[in-house]
C-alpha cells in the first residue's frame, strides 16, 4: 500500500461504461439499513459524496502510519507526510489539466477558494464603479462573497438571467459585457437545476470584453471532465466532499501569474519565507496562500479520491450519470402523477434532479421517503435567489453519483407514490 493508499479501480477504463453495481462494493456505507431495517438509497450526493475504501484508507493510512506535521520535520515519518501531501496537488492537477501543480492551493472546500480570490485579489482589483457579473443560478458561496465585496468597494454586481427552463440568456450576458466588468463568476453547473453551462464559450467572451473569470466548478469536478486550460478560465475552484474526498478538502486553481500578484489571504505559520519583528517575506505559491497547518488527513484522501475518479475514466463517470438523469426524466413524471421537475432537458443537466409534488412541503417529502431509507435533499439547496426565481420556497432534490444504480431511481418513485397516497393527493 502507497501513502495514499490503493488508488481505485483500475478494472474500469474510459471509454468503458462503468459497472455501478460493482463500484458499490468500493463504498462500505452502502451496506448499512435505516433504523427502520431498509437499506440505504442514497440520494444526496451533490450535498456531499460517499466515500470509496481508497479513501477511507488513504485518511486511515495517514492517521496511523504517519501522522506528522507537513513542511517542517525533517525525520522520515514527517517527509511522508510532506510527499504524501504534496502528491495530492499533483494528481488534483491531473484532474482538471493544471498545468501546474503550484497553481493549485488548498483550501477547505470551494468555499474557502471563493472567499480567497474575493479577499485576495477581489480587495486589490475591485474599486468604486466597477462591477462583477453573475448568474440567477448561483450557489450562495458565488454571491455572498461578492456582494460583501461590491459593498465595501462601492461597487456594482449585475446577473445573467436564465429561461424558465433553466438555461442562461446569453443575449442578456453579452449585453451585461457590454459594462466592462472586471470579474465573471458563474457555477460550471447548477446544484439545483442541474444545468451545464458553456463555461469555455462564456470565458472567451468575457476574456474579449477585458474581464477575469472564475468558475465554481463544486458540481462538475466530481461527475465530467474538466480540463482548465481548454476552458481558459482564470479561477476554478472546487470541493474534495464532493468529488468522494473527505470533507475539509478542496482547492483552488488559478494561474499562476495572478496568484504572484494577489496578497495572502491569512497570516501565520508556512506561508512566509522570513519574520522579523517589524516585516515579513512571504512563501512561495502555492504555500502564500496556506497559513498554518492543514487537515493533512483530508488533503491526503483527496488525492485518493482524484486517483479513485481518474482510475474510472471522467468520460465514463459523465456517461453514466447521463445515462441516470435521462432515466429518472423519464420515469418519473410517468410513475409519480403532478410531480413538478425544474431545469433542462437531459443533455443540458448534470446528474441530478430537482422537483415538488403539489401541495406537500419538500420537508414533507423528504421525511417520508426517510422511512424506506430513500435519502433526498430538502430546502434552497443554498440557492434561495434561484427559488425566488422560480416562486419557490423550497424543493427536493435527488443527486446521483459512480455508485448510484436505476433501481434506487425505481425506489424514488415508489416512495414518492407513497408520499402522495399518504397526503392523499
Amino acid at each position: 500500500m502507497t501513502d495514499t493508499a490503493t488508488t481505485g479501480p483500475q478494472r474500469q477504463t474510459a471509454p468503458a461504461r462503468l459497472d455501478p453495481h460493482l463500484l458499490r462494493t468500493d463504498f462500505p456505507i452502502l451496506s448499512t439499513v435505516n433504523r427502520l431495517g431498509k437499506p440505504l438509497v442514497y440520494l444526496d450526493s451533490a450535498a456531499t459524496s460517499l466515500k470509496p475504501l481508497a479513501v477511507i484508507e488513504a485518511v486511515d493510512g495517514y492517521n496511523r502510519a504517519y501522522s506528522a506535521n507537513i513542511h517542517r520535520g525533517i525525520y522520515e515519518m514527517a517527509e511522508r507526510a510532506t510527499g504524501a501531501y504534496e502528491e495530492t496537488r499533483a494528481k488534483v492537477a491531473r484532474l482538471i489539466n493544471a498545468p501546474d501543480p503550484r497553481e493549485i492551493v488548498f483550501v477547505r472546500n470551494a468555499t474557502e477558494a471563493i472567499n480567497l480570490v474575493a479577499y485576495s485579489w477581489g480587495r486589490r482589483n475591485i474599486g468604486r464603479g466597477d462591477s462583477i457579473v453573475l448568474t440567477e443560478m448561483e450557489h450562495h458561496a458565488n454571491l455572498v462573497p461578492w456582494q460583501l465585496l461590491v459593498q465595501e468597494k462601492d461597487g456594482d454586481l449585475e446577473f445573467v438571467p436564465i429561461t424558465d427552463d433553466g438555461v442562461l440568456r446569453p443575449e442578456v450576458f453579452e449585453v451585461l459585457l457590454h459594462l466592462r466588468p472586471k470579474l465573471v463568476a458563474f457555477t460550471h453547473a447548477s446544484n439545483m437545476l442541474g444545468t451545464i453551462n458553456p463555461a469555455r464559450e462564456m470565458t472567451e467572451m468575457a476574456h474579449a470584453a477585458g474581464a477575469l473569470v472564475l468558475i465554481d466548478g463544486a458540481q462538475a469536478v466530481p461527475h465530467m471532465p474538466v480540463d482548465v486550460q481548454a476552458i481558459g478560465a482564470d479561477f476554478y475552484v472546487f470541493s474534495g466532499h464532493k468529488m468522494l474526498g473527505p470533507t475539509g478538502s478542496g482547492a483552488l486553481w488559478a494561474r499562476r501569474e495572478l496568484l504572484e500578484a494577489m496578497p495572502p489571504f491569512m497570516a501565520g505559520g508556512d506561508m512566509i519565507r522570513e519574520v522579523h519583528l517589524r516585516r515579513s517575506e512571504w512563501n512561495d505559491v502555492p504555500y502564500k496562500f496556506e497559513a498554518g497547518t492543514p487537515d493533512i488527513a483530508a488533503q491526503i484522501g483527496m488525492g485518493a479520491a482524484a486517483d479513485y475518479l481518474m482510475g474510472l475514466g471522467m468520460d465514463a463517470v459523465a456517461a453514466h450519470e447521463k445515462d441516470l438523469v435521462t432515466y429518472a426524466l423519464d420515469l418519473l413524471p410517468r410513475e409519480v402523477p403532478g410531480i413538478q421537475i425544474y431545469g433542462p432537458a437531459a443533455e443540458h443537466r448534470g446528474g441530478l434532479v430537482s422537483f415538488n409534488l403539489p401541495g406537500i412541503h419538500p420537508h414533507d417529502v423528504a421525511q417520508i421517503l426517510d422511512r424506506s431509507g430513500i435519502c433526498v435533499r430538502a430546502g434552497h439547496h443554498c440557492a434561495m435567489p434561484l427559488h425566488e426565481r422560480f416562486d419557490l420556497a423550497a424543493t427536493a432534490r435527488a443527486s446521483f453519483n459512480v455508485y448510484t444504480i436505476p433501481e434506487e431511481i425505481d425506489a424514488l418513485a415508489v416512495g414518492l407514490r407513497e408520499v402522495s397516497r399518504i397526503f392523499n393527493r
